[in-house]
């Protein structure tokens, strides 16, 4: 089997016979072998429509679940009842144009392990999403990027539309929570190239749209699984969850040294805060980027350790010294202070005392190329 098409149900009985009609005419000059599931959890008569249409047409396949839902979940059976070499994904409201297929499938032919028609390459367009969805889209998408690092090339990395080889997907565990599997494959799937190419998302003519706070609240349920599931993206978080400890740490041999031992207040500052720059690099060394090497490097990597959080701390009074000559309240420049020496102790740590670490998890760089329509149409002409 060349091609299986999944395509997850719920309350579409109205979309079914043209959805699979506009499939053959898409995927049948093509003269390869193909496929279509629909793994479906719907309330009305869409089952009805479905097995009328699985009696009547040998490509057609259902597999109605009872006790089970949820999109992403809905999409892994389809998975799992798949056979082609090829996986595409779409919904069944006709909101996914089915004459992409043959695009997706010369794309993967060609080599590519993931294709995405994205709504945000050159020529394409969300104009199927009212102006509150673009909204929740795009917070939703933003989100995601900044969160995991494999999704931040991606353009469209929300999409309910893609393909990909089934090599990406084998052996990966996946087990997505809500509405978006394209994140789970994009996190856990084993690949090396992403293509994107421009598409028109289209507002639908039959049927509701299942979007709801429940499944934006799976979402960000979902991205902090994943989060949590990715040493390289889990590395941040802890970063600053070590840094929250050591003003703790910091605090405690301050009132220390400066109560119990009644130290003159600067010297007590000082001992302290090289205190905390120690627990926090012992922390970040056996936690936050924790390898083999743990534990050893001491004589070069703490000194590093040691000069970039001086110049975090230099930063952070830099900055909101800035803030106060634009009439910010010290407290509050100081927090942004915090903020921006964070980020900038966490880059210079990753790229420098643990620059190993890093560059092992860098070394699986996925290469993302892009198509827009302009581009499609003149590979169309040359037949390239």
């Amino acid at each position: 089997m060349d091609v299986s098409v999944v395509i997850p149900t719920y309350n579409e009985r109205d979309n079914i016979h043209p959805l699979v009609e506009r499939i053959h005419q898409a995927l049948a000059p093509l003269g390869i072998s193909y496929e279509i599931w629909f793994v479906d959890d719907s309330s009305d008569d869409t089952v009805a429509v479905l097995r009328d249409l699985e009696a009547r047409d040998p490509a057609v396949h259902v597999f109605h679940r009872d006790h089970e839902r949820g999109l992403a979940s809905a999409v892994v059976r389809g998975f799992e009842k798949a056979q082609g070499r090829y996986l595409v994904v779409m919904d069944a409201d006709l909101q996914h144009p089915p004459e992409l297929l043959p695009a997706i499938y010369e794309r993967l032919e060609s080599g590519i392990d993931v294709v995405i028609p994205s709504r945000f390459v050159e020529g394409g367009s969300d104009g199927g999403l009212g102006p509150l969805r673009k909204l929740i889209s795009w917070t939703a998408r933003v989100i995601g990027q900044l969160a995991l690092h494999r999704l931040r090339k991606i353009s469209d990395c929300t999409s309910g539309f893609f393909g990909l080889r089934r090599e990406v997907i084998e052996g990966v565990e996946l087990n997505p929570i809500g509405w978006k599997i394209l994140i789970e494959v994009l996190v856990k799937g084993r690949y090396r190239s992403v293509h994107e190419i421009a598409y028109e998302f289209v507002a639908r003519d039959f049927g509701e749209s299942k979007m709801s706070l429940k499944e934006q609240w799976n979402y960000f349920r979902h991205l902090v699984r994943l989060v949590s599931q990715s040493p390289p993206d889990r590395r941040f978080f802890l970063f600053c969850l070590i840094g929250l400890s050591g003003v703790v740490v910091n605090e405690a041999v301050l009132s220390l040294l400066w109560y119990g031992f009644h130290l003159r207040d600067t010297v007590a500052s000082v001992a302290a805060s090289f205190v905390a720059m120690l627990n926090n690099y012992f922390w970040n060394d056996r936690v936050t980027w924790k390898s083999e090497s743990s534990g050893r490097g001491w004589g070069w990597k703490l000194p590093v350790f040691v000069g970039i959080s001086v110049v975090g701390i230099a930063i952070t009074t830099l900055v909101m010294r800035g803030c106060e000559g634009f009439g910010v309240p010290v407290p509050a420049g100081q927090a942004i202070g915090i903020l921006v020496s964070t980020a900038w102790s966490y880059w210079m740590n990753s790229r420098v005392t643990w620059r190993n670490i890093e560059r092992e998890a860098r070394g699986d760089a996925i290469v993302v190329t892009r198509e827009s329509v302009r581009d499609s149409l003149m590979r169309a002409k040359t037949g390239a």
